[in-house]
Formats: C-alpha cells, sequence, structure tokens
C-alpha cells in the first residue's frame, strides 16, 4: 500500500479510503420521543419485556427504572398522540437489578415483575384491564425465592413463564456462592397463582451446573425470545464464578450457549434438535449447546463475553445468536453465530459496538440495535441469515443510550423502548432520558 501510495495524490488516497469505509446515513425514517426526561438510572435489565402494545386499548404501555431503581410505567395513546405522566409502581431498594420488566396476561391486566436481587420475586397487577390507572397490587411469590433478573413471556394459549435466575446460597448456606442456576416460574390463571420448576419437575434446576473445575456455575441468561409458530422459547446464555482458584460471584465470564425450550412439555432441545430433557447439566451444556469457546480472562477488567447477547432464527428456522466480547484494550467485538445444521458458523461481524437487541423483519432478516459508549445514538444494522451484515441507520438521540428493547406487538411509531444511560453507576442518580422510537408514517 505504501509503494502504490506513492502514485496517487493525497485527494484520491481520501477518497478511496471514504468510499472503502462502511457508510452509515442518517435515516429521517425513524422518529424519536422522549416519554420521560432526565428519570432513568442505571440499570442491569435484558432485552426482554420492556413494553407491550395492547392493539384493543389503542395503547403502548413501557416500563423503566427510575431513581432507586424504582419501577416506573407509562403508556402512550395513539389515537391522540399522547403520553401519560410516569407513574411509580414500587420501590426498587436502590439495586440496579431490580428492574420492572412488563407483559399483558390475556385477561388483559398488566403485569410487571421484579427479582428483587437473589431475594424474592415480587409480581405487580394492574387493578383494571388495559390500563395503568388506580392501585396496582404487589405479591410475593414464594415459589420465585432467591430471584434475580426475571424474563416473563406470554405464550400463544396465554400461559405465563417466567425465567429467572437463582441464588443457591441464599436457600442453602453450604451452596457456593458461584452457584446460580436458572429456573423458571409457570402460571396458567393470568399470574394470579404460579409453580415453580422443581415442584413441576422434580428437578433441582432446570439449567445450570454445579462442580465445574473452573467454578463457572452461574448462569447469565442474555436474552429469551418466543416463537409462536414453533412454540418454542429460545435462550442464549454465558457463565460467569471465580475461575478454577477460588469461589466469587461474577468474577470472570465464559463461553456463549444456545437452548431452546418447549413449554408443553417442559423439555430443551439443542440446536440440532437433541432432547436433553426437563434438566440440563453440565456435560449437556459443553457437549450440545456451545455456540462458542472464549478465553478465561478480564481483558481490562471487563466481563467478556457480556451479559447481554441476543438470539434469533434464520429464514428456514435454524438460530442464531449475537454476542460482543472485549479485547486486551477493553474494546468490544462483535460476533453472530450461526448453525448450519453439523454446527455453528462464528464470525466477527463488526467492532466498536454494544449489541442490545434484535428485531425480525422477515425472511431471515433482522435489524440489529446498537450503541457505542459514551456517545449519543442508536446505529442500526441489516442482519441476513445470522451471517451476512450491512450498516442501516443511525436513531438520533440527544443522550447516550444503555438498553433497547423492541416493544412486544408494537406499532409504530411506538416500536423500541431505549433507556438513557445515567451520568452515574449509583442508582440514587437518576439523569438518563427515555425514549420511544419507531418508523414515520406506519
Amino acid at each position: 500500500m505504501r509503494r502504490f501510495s506513492r502514485l496517487l495524490s493525497p485527494l484520491t488516497i481520501l477518497a478511496l479510503a471514504l468510499t472503502s469505509a462502511p457508510a452509515i446515513a442518517t435515516s429521517r425514517e425513524f422518529s424519536v420521543m422522549t416519554p420521560a426526561a432526565s428519570v432513568a438510572s442505571r440499570s442491569d435489565r435484558r432485552p426482554v419485556a420492556g413494553g407491550v402494545h395492547d392493539p384493543v386499548a389503542g395503547r403502548t404501555f413501557i416500563s423503566w427504572s427510575g431513581r432507586h431503581a424504582d419501577a416506573y410505567v407509562q403508556a402512550y395513546d395513539h389515537r391522540r398522540g399522547t403520553w401519560t405522566a410516569p407513574k411509580r409502581l414500587a420501590g426498587g431498594e436502590s439495586d440496579s437489578h431490580n428492574y420492572p420488566t412488563l407483559v399483558q396476561a390475556a385477561d388483559g391486566h398488566l403485569l410487571v415483575f421484579r427479582g428483587m436481587h437473589n431475594s424474592r420475586t415480587v409480581v405487580s397487577r394492574s387493578p383494571r384491564a388495559r390500563s395503568l390507572d388506580g392501585e396496582w397490587t404487589h405479591t410475593e411469590v414464594a415459589a420465585g425465592a432467591a430471584a434475580s433478573y426475571p424474563m416473563p413471556v406470554k405464550l400463544a394459549g396465554g400461559t405465563l413463564i417466567v425465567f429467572y435466575r437463582e441464588t443457591a446460597a441464599e436457600l442453602d448456606p453450604g451452596a457456593p456462592t458461584d452457584f446460580r442456576p436458572l429456573k423458571y416460574l409457570v402460571s396458567r390463571d393470568d399470574g394470579r397463582t404460579w409453580r415453580n420448576s422443581v415442584e413441576l419437575t422434580g428437578k433441582r434446576w432446570a439449567l445450570g451446573s454445579l462442580g465445574r473445575a473452573d467454578h463457572l456455575d452461574e448462569i447469565y441468561a442474555g436474552q429469551l425470545r418466543y416463537d409462536s409458530h414453533t412454540g418454542r422459547i429460545q435462550l442464549v446464555y454465558t457463565l460467569a464464578g471465580g475461575g478454577p482458584d477460588q469461589h466469587k460471584h461474577d468474577f470472570y465470564h465464559r463461553n456463549v450457549y444456545f437452548a431452546s425450550f418447549d413449554p408443553a412439555t417442559l423439555r430443551f432441545f439443542s440446536a440440532s434438535g437433541r432432547d436433553l430433557g426437563t434438566q440440563v447439566d453440565d456435560a449437556e451444556q459443553e457437549r450440545y449447546l456451545k455456540v462458542a469457546d472464549t478465553p478465561l480472562e478480564r481483558p481490562a477488567g471487563t466481563k467478556s463475553p457480556d451479559y447481554i447477547l441476543q438470539t434469533g432464527a434464520q429464514a428456514d428456522g435454524k438460530p442464531f445468536v449475537t454476542w460482543f466480547q472485549f479485547d486486551t484494550t477493553g474494546t468490544p467485538h462483535d460476533y453472530a453465530g450461526a448453525w448450519n445444521g453439523r454446527g455453528w458458523d462464528v464470525r466477527e461481524v463488526a467492532t466498536g459496538l454494544r449489541l442490545r437487541e434484535l428485531e425480525p423483519l422477515g425472511g431471515g432478516v433482522w435489524r440489529v440495535y446498537a450503541t457505542r459508549d459514551g456517545k449519543p445514538d442508536i446505529e442500526t444494522y441489516r442482519l441476513t441469515g445470522g451471517r451476512d451484515w450491512h450498516p442501516e441507520t443511525v436513531i438520533r438521540t440527544p443522550k447516550p443510550v444503555q438498553r433497547v428493547e423492541v416493544i412486544t406487538g408494537f406499532r409504530d411509531p411506538a416500536r423500541v423502548l431505549a433507556t438513557g444511560a445515567s451520568s452515574q453507576r449509583d442508582v440514587s442518580v437518576a439523569d438518563g432520558d427515555i425514549y420511544v422510537a419507531g418508523l414515520r408514517g406506519r
């Protein structure tokens, strides 16, 4: 390149460089609303159940974490084009893990779930169907003890399933601090009563391990996705723990795994379709569920892979997953892994992005929502077949964004919920904006 460049003028070299660089055009298709400004605290919420559209009421409902991680909800009236004022539902005990997630039960009532970090599952229920108005009821679910990170989904028939991670040492003082398996709750009466996976299957956990040599017996589920056509729930996750020399919570992260879950039989399956039964152990996850091996290290003090991972399906129904992990400088590198029928085709698709969420566009094409550290705006990309990556557009936001979630059953202009990044990790500071974006003229 050095010898070749001597034959070209500086302007020509600059033109070639600009032509070869991936371009992202600013789109005027997306509009951005700010339902609430300078109210969001730091949140650990995963890209699951941030909001839901109710076509009967003509309203979109969203949830988010405010100061002290308190749970808030708001509603957008599509007929009037107006937002309600933020409604505080409950306290978050000043813990960023205690974020709200939101679904709408088959009877129309709204349910907000909070896994009060390592302690209990709380379900808040709206007093009126299709409305945020009135005094909500708040119920501690005994079957969801020692819970964190609730991931709720409503099945096509109305059954509710909430995956959560259990901190086993809270129930068994003899358990290692880095033994934290995945379990789930099931309700068939619109969230009034619940049974957990132990009661339903007799198994100690649903997905997890105990006794790994590297002590990585914690599950961090990055995302679950319900496919109403197959009736399956897809799960993508990474492991955490102290490493081979210690028991320590969330010291290392390692590897990427994928599984699907059949709510009808309560059984797990690999990407190849292997039936793994109602409980997955370490030998099975290593042999059948692993997407990628990643180093056991803490590059630049980070956890790698990150906590947030995504999953989707190719045009033929085969799964793919996306995630980011860090190099020695702390720069994120972005990966996609597509199941090809025999194994996982993994490739690096971008650098410098934090991948936040996926949106299906049809035909195996997905929109990827991503952000860059410390910078405003949401960048979007097209990912086809879990392999081909192309820049799409930029959604302009006044301030940086920390979380993005596609709203369940969305109706534009309320397509995605974007929680603005707070300037501090301390949740007593809440100065991030709440944004909702969607396509214009839809």
